[in-house]
């Protein structure tokens, strides 16, 4: 691995940095979410899994700087970000708006050539030819509120403090707007296999939406089906990683293990 620059140790964060992993897994967070998210997952899946967590602008310890609100934006910074980490295969990990962005980061790495993504996993969000008009980053900051009590993620304490609302709300609106101002390119798709994670009570995710996926990749697609609605993944942390675990165990039977 080459060692990281300015721009990669602000991007990106290693909880439990795996030098000896067979696979490194990027995972990117959802609207308003932080690289913390997937503390989790990088507990659970070292050593053998380097997870390199993503952390966007506008929250926690970069919460002094300004939120980029579109999707490419944000998949120009992380792409650039990750170039020292091409030792290792890589696969990618994203919930909800993280979703898309590891789609359309899989295809700039895939563009890329060598450092093309070895699997593609994608949880809590449609496929990125199944739109909604939610246009949730328009409403006041009162119905941002209330659309994140109904989805259970985020801590109520925090959405009834004034203080925290007003620091946050910055980020949770520019990431709405990137998400929902997104259309994708018809004539663009993954090559490696996707791994398709849904709740089954996740109001903004139909069994039909996440199994459309399967229109954006040439190589195989599985859908998984988890008990939950749409944070199902902070609930069902261990079956998810160990699910995660599985898949990229083939890896290191397919390299011999040498990297270990």
């Amino acid at each position: 691995m080459l060692e990281p620059s300015a721009h990669s140790l602000l991007w990106i964060r290693r909880y439990h940095p795996a030098s000896r992993c067979s696979a490194r897994l990027v995972c990117l967070p959802h609207a308003g979410g932080s690289a913390s998210f997937f503390l989790p997952f990088a507990k659970a899946l070292s050593p053998a899994i380097d997870v390199l967590a993503v952390q966007y602008p506008g929250r926690q310890d970069r919460h002094a700087e300004p939120t980029i609100d579109t999707v490419p934006g944000l998949v120009d910074q992380v792409f650039a970000a990750l170039q020292p980490f091409g030792d290792r295969p890589l696969a990618l990990f994203g919930h909800s708006m993280g979703a898309v962005l590891a789609f359309e980061l899989a295809l700039r790495l895939q563009d890329a050539g060598p450092a093309a993504p070895v699997r593609l996993f994608v949880s809590g969000r449609r496929a990125p030819s199944r739109y909604r008009d939610d246009r949730i980053y328009q409403r006041t900051d009162a119905e941002i509120v209330a659309e994140l009590r109904a989805l259970s993620g985020t801590d109520a304490a925090m959405l009834a403090d004034p203080e925290i609302l007003d620091m946050i709300m910055p980020a949770l609106r520019g990431d709405y707007r990137a998400i929902e101002t997104y259309r994708h390119d018809t004539g663009r798709k993954v090559t490696c296999p996707v791994t398709v994670l849904t709740g089954n009570s996740d109001r903004h995710v139909s069994l039909d939406e996440a199994q459309a996926w399967q229109e954006h990749t040439t190589g195989p697609t599985e859908v998984h089906v988890f008990s939950g609605g749409h944070f199902f993944l902070a609930e069902r942390s261990a079956a998810v990683t160990a699910l995660v675990s599985q898949r990229l165990r083939r890896i290191d039977a397919e390299t011999g293990g040498r990297f270990n």
